[in-house]
C-alpha cells in the first residue's frame, strides 16, 4: 500500500474517531517490498480509489466512534448520577443487568440512525440530582431534539423497599411510554439524594 495512502488512513481514523480508535497496527509496518511506482498510476484513479475508501472508511468509523462515545459518556453520567454514596452499593448490578441493555439501545440507534448524521448526536453531560430522573438524553446538537432519554426513577411499592428503576423514553411516540431496562433492590430504607 502507498505510503501516502497509508498517512492518510491513519489521519482520517485518528481524526473521525477524536483518538478513541487506534488505527490497524499494519498501516504503521514500513513495507520495504512497495513496488508501487505511483507515476504510473493516474490521477483519476488515484481519486476514485480514495474516494471510495474514505467513503466506507468514514461510514464505518462514524458508527464506531459515535458507539464508543456513546457507551463511555452513558458509564460515566450514570457513575456520575448514583454518586459515592449509592453508586458502591449497586454498580455491580448495574454493570451486569441494566448497563448492558442500555448498549442495546445505543446500538439500535446507532444502526437505525442515518450514517451520515451520526456525528450530530451527542449525550448531555449533566446529570440530575435530588429526586429527579435523569440520567442522560441523547440529542441531535444541531436541531437540539432529544432522541433519547435515559431515567431512573425511585419506587416504592408498600412492604416491599426501595428500588431503582432503569427506562428510557424514545422520540418515536414523544417521549411518552416507558420502555424499562430493569429495577436495582436498594433496601428497606429510603436510598439518599441523587449525586450525593
Amino acid at each position: 500500500m502507498p505510503k501516502w495512502l497509508k498517512k492518510s488512513l491513519v489521519v482520517l481514523i485518528t481524526a473521525l474517531t477524536f483518538g478513541t480508535v487506534s488505527p490497524p497496527a499494519y498501516l504503521f509496518a514500513d513495507e520495504t517490498s512497495d513496488d508501487t511506482n505511483f507515476s504510473d498510476i493516474k490521477d483519476n484513479e488515484i481519486d476514485s480509489f480514495a474516494s471510495g475508501i474514505y467513503e466506507s472508511i468514514d461510514n464505518q468509523v462514524t458508527q464506531e466512534a459515535f458507539l464508543t462515545f456513546a457507551v463511555e459518556q452513558a458509564k460515566l453520567q450514570s457513575m456520575t448520577k448514583f454518586g459515592t454514596k449509592i453508586a458502591p452499593v449497586i454498580e455491580d448490578e448495574f454493570q451486569d443487568v441494566i448497563f448492558p441493555k442500555m448498549e442495546e439501545v445505543i446500538t439500535t440507534l446507532a444502526l437505525e440512525h442515518p450514517t451520515e448524521d451520526l456525528s450530530n448526536l451527542t449525550i448531555s453531560e449533566s446529570p440530575t440530582g435530588g429526586d429527579s430522573e435523569k440520567i442522560f438524553h441523547i440529542y441531535h446538537t444541531v436541531s437540539g431534539q432529544d432522541v433519547v432519554r435515559f431515567h431512573v426513577r425511585k419506587d416504592n411499592p408498600p412492604k416491599e423497599g426501595y428500588w431503582f428503576n432503569f427506562h428510557y423514553h424514545t422520540y418515536h411516540d414523544q417521549f411518552q411510554e416507558h420502555h424499562v431496562l430493569g429495577s436495582i433492590f436498594w433496601a428497606k430504607n429510603m436510598p439518599p439524594k441523587w449525586l450525593s
